[in-house]
């Protein structure tokens, strides 16, 4: 455990902070290629980029190339703040707008460049955005780690809230309330709360209530709060769907050890979900067209710091980031940056629903999946109806994936 930070005032902490930013990026910014970095428009691209834009000013280079993707459906366009980002700080911008034939276009080739299933569908824009920079620059800096070293992730106070109203009713009491959940199967669940939909407020309406009502009995099953941050986190359990799964071997052995749930989840992503899913996205995207990354948000200098900073310097007053933010708001007006978290969100639920539809039924067939034999076809197939039920004339619609 690291030793706490003894400095006087906030003030003193975001200079501290920013100085090893700076110095870093001094660092990663060294290259006889040309170089760019990935601006998403949220706090950690933008607080890259601000300061790599700001050491470029200083050395008399040329304005920061960066470069950003978005979406035609209005809900996930992201580019348009990272457009506002961009113009308020003078960089060189470019942005790719990606549409479901795009992404249909890239599937073929996931399987070449990620080399094992990897469910992340953020692949498919970092590998077109990575494509788009490869054509400018052969070096490109990325904002990834933020969320682990600061305490970005909504889940991480969701967890933290849930806990501490579970933790008060016996886990006996609380599994036999799961148990009657589940009993109702979940297209049961679908039809009773679609007699009561009309009459609960709009924000309570939901498509698909019965998924979410059997995801929250097994949130009641947790012992203890590792098993709830796991079950929060999961779509599946391994052992219903993996075939040959080893529980022994399963992500709750490696759940870490330290006083505070804050910190064990900080600390259990940034030993799992970083390097086992937001690096291996990046890194395999972009090596597969000749394109180095770098994370200074990752350099071990930085990543000391911010473990030895105390819980309030990351979240304060329900304000995630909060350290960073400070540092990013005197380069960047907070108008700029305020919104909701949406990480790189594609939008899924269009594409299956539409262009995507036939080829994500094609690969669910249960005859695909058995003769694969990775996983268990009864549990999914009994899942995508649910995800994709057919309506009245035949056709499919597909909810939330």
């Amino acid at each position: 455990m690291a030793e706490p930070l003894q400095l006087s005032s906030a003030d003193e902490v975001a200079d501290a902070l920013e100085q090893k930013l700076r110095a870093t990026l001094r660092g990663q910014m060294m290259a006889d290629v040309p170089l760019g970095a990935f601006l998403s428009g949220g706090v950690d691209s933008s607080a890259i980029v601000a300061l790599m834009q700001a050491e470029a000013r200083a050395g008399g280079a040329p304005p920061v190339k960066t470069f950003t993707i978005g979406f035609g459906e209005d809900a996930f366009d992201e580019a348009r703040y990272a457009q506002a980002v961009a113009r308020h700080l003078g960089t060189e911008h470019s942005e790719l707008y990606v549409t479901s034939h795009d992404a249909l276009a890239v599937i073929p080739e996931l399987p070449a460049i990620y080399d094992e299933p990897f469910a992340d569908s953020s692949q498919l824009p970092t590998c077109l955005v990575s494509r788009m920079a490869r054509q400018q620059v052969t070096v490109a800096l990325s904002g990834d780690g933020g969320d682990e070293l600061f305490g970005g992730y909504d889940r991480y106070r969701m967890a933290q809230r849930l806990w501490a109203k579970l933790a008060a009713v016996p886990l006996p009491l609380r599994k036999a309330l799961a148990g009657m959940l589940r009993s109702v199967p979940v297209n049961g669940w679908d039809a009773l709360c679609g007699v009561a939909q009309p009459l609960l407020p709009a924000g309570m309406r939901s498509g698909f209530p019965g998924d979410k009502i059997h995801k929250g009995a097994g949130l009641l099953h947790s012992a203890n709060p590792a098993e709830l941050y796991l079950n929060l986190i999961s779509h599946w359990q391994p052992d219903q769907v993996v075939l040959g799964n080893d529980p022994g071997t399963g992500l709750l052995q490696q759940w870490p050890d330290l006083p505070e749930l804050f910190e064990q989840m900080m600390l259990f992503d940034s030993c799992s979900y970083l390097p086992d899913d937001i690096l291996v996205k990046v890194d395999r995207a972009a090596m597969n067209v000749g394109l180095e990354t770098r994370v200074p948000l990752l350099d071990h200098r930085l990543f000391e710091f911010a473990w030895k900073l105390p819980r309030q310097m990351k979240v304060r007053d329900g304000e995630a980031k909060w350290l960073l933010r400070r540092v990013l708001y005197r380069h960047v007006p907070r108008e700029l940056i305020e919104r909701p978290k949406m990480g790189f969100a594609v939008p899924l639920e269009q594409w299956l629903r539409g262009p995507l539809r036939d080829w994500a039924e094609a690969l669910l067939d249960r005859s695909r999946l058995s003769r694969d034999g990775y996983f268990d076809p009864e549990p999914i197939r009994r899942k995508w109806p649910n995800i994709c039920p057919a309506d009245e004339t035949g056709d499919f619609y597909c909810g939330m994936f």
